[in-house]
């Protein structure tokens, strides 16, 4: 796993904020992360069995899957794309954090082609006071970001 930078994706400053930090274009768009799949159902609207049955089968897990925008998420989340990024995250931090905020932004915490951080050191030396919080914590058991899929 590495280590990450979320916000609440109903504030378009601290998503800013974000993408500052990270020097990235806000038309790249950024990736939503929740405790389960009912936390994403506005966004799940109009997906057929099949394609529900493989969100269902995947999360939580390391999967991102890119659905069609269909307008619910903010456009400074989605920047540019037509689709969005949604994940159920396994780990139990992040869990935790959705379960009492509802879904998040996610993003690796790293600037803009640099590896993404493996450590809290690393976050701090490449934001310094730039990240309100550090969430304690170990990473999760995957090998670097999640995947990212088409779902249809």
């Amino acid at each position: 796993g590495v280590w990450g930078l979320g916000c609440l994706p109903a504030s378009a400053q601290a998503v800013a904020r974000i993408l500052a930090l990270k020097r990235r274009s806000w038309e790249q768009g950024l990736l939503l992360v929740a405790a389960d799949i009912s936390q994403f159902e506005d966004y799940l609207v109009g997906l057929d069995n099949d394609e529900r049955g493989e969100l269902e089968n995947n999360w939580p897990g390391p999967i991102t899957y890119l659905l069609p925008d269909n307008g619910v998420a903010p456009r400074w989340v989605i920047g540019n794309n037509t689709t969005v990024g949604l994940r159920v995250s396994d780990h139990p931090v992040v869990r935790s954090l959705c379960e009492s905020t509802g879904p998040l932004v996610s993003t690796s915490a790293n600037v803009t082609g640099h590896p993404a951080a493996v450590t809290s050191l690393q976050v701090r030396r490449y934001f310094g006071a730039g990240v309100d919080y550090l969430v304690p914590g170990q990473l999760g058991n995957s090998i670097g970001p999640s995947v990212i899929k088409h779902l249809v």
